[in-house]
């Protein structure tokens, strides 16, 4: 098996990046991955602590941040985002979440809870799990999901940090309990990731078009797609590299 895609999410539900490569580090989640989230103006969350992701704005309340892009620069810490009904905004996110939230703000329903502030949890970061995951995702088993939706779609849909190639399809479930290396790094399975309303909406657009969720449970009878797994021995990752299971 090969990994052929690595993405982090620096601002949790906010844009997606592409990488070359990343130095992944035991007891963490990828560098950066979440590193920010975008607590709503009902949570309660300070950022001293993780915190379950019903604290924060995301896709599956507010579809239309799926469609957003993001770029970090590490050096500066500016956050570059995209959207294609926005302009392009780059800012801050330790020290400028008003500039964000102005811009963020047309993205969400405002019928519900508000973007109210920027929190930071360095290192773990804001994982949608209650410790630092990195999840995989496996392009067989998405092809099996766009077949049976009729549609060619986005891998994206998924937020996943690493797509492999070279397996069956659903075979990486088998895989929980077990431990895999790629790169110089290995990873511990964990469990499943159960999926929600987000990866409905289209990363293009930032409609709902596709029920993937109502596939996945008609289809497998369940709603399962990718794998949460644990750094246990860091190194570095890099697209082509080659990914066992042991």
């Amino acid at each position: 098996m090969q990994i052929i895609a690595l993405y982090r999410h620096p601002l949790k539900s906010h844009g997606r990046e592409a990488l070359q490569t990343v130095t992944l580090h035991a007891g963490q989640s990828m560098p950066f991955d979440r590193n920010w989230a975008v607590a709503h103006d009902a949570s309660k969350a300070d950022g001293s602590t993780w915190a379950p992701c019903q604290n924060f704005s995301r896709g599956s309340k507010a579809p239309a941040l799926m469609a957003i892009n993001a770029v970090l620069d590490e050096q500066s810490g500016g956050l570059t985002l995209s959207h294609p009904d926005r302009p392009d905004l780059t800012f801050d996110p330790n020290h400028e979440a008003d500039i964000f939230l102005k811009w963020v703000k047309p993205l969400v329903p405002q019928d519900r809870a508000l973007p109210d502030r920027i929190l930071r949890l360095s290192g773990r970061g804001f994982t949608d799990s209650d410790y630092a995951s990195i999840s995989l995702c496996n392009t067989a088993s998405h092809a099996a999901v766009s077949e049976q939706a009729g549609a060619d779609l986005s891998p994206l849909r998924w937020r996943g940090n690493i797509w492999f190639e070279g397996e069956a399809p659903w075979q990486e479930m088998d895989w929980i309990g077990k431990e895999i290396a790629l790169g110089a790094a290995k990873l511990s399975i964990r469990e499943p990731i159960q999926r929600c309303l987000a990866t409905t909406a289209n990363p293009e657009t930032g409609a709902r078009d596709v029920d993937t969720l109502g596939i996945l449970n008609s289809t497998w009878d369940h709603q399962n797609f990718g794998i949460y797994a644990e750094v246990i021995k860091g190194g570095p990752v890099a697209l082509g590299d080659s990914l066992t299971v042991h």
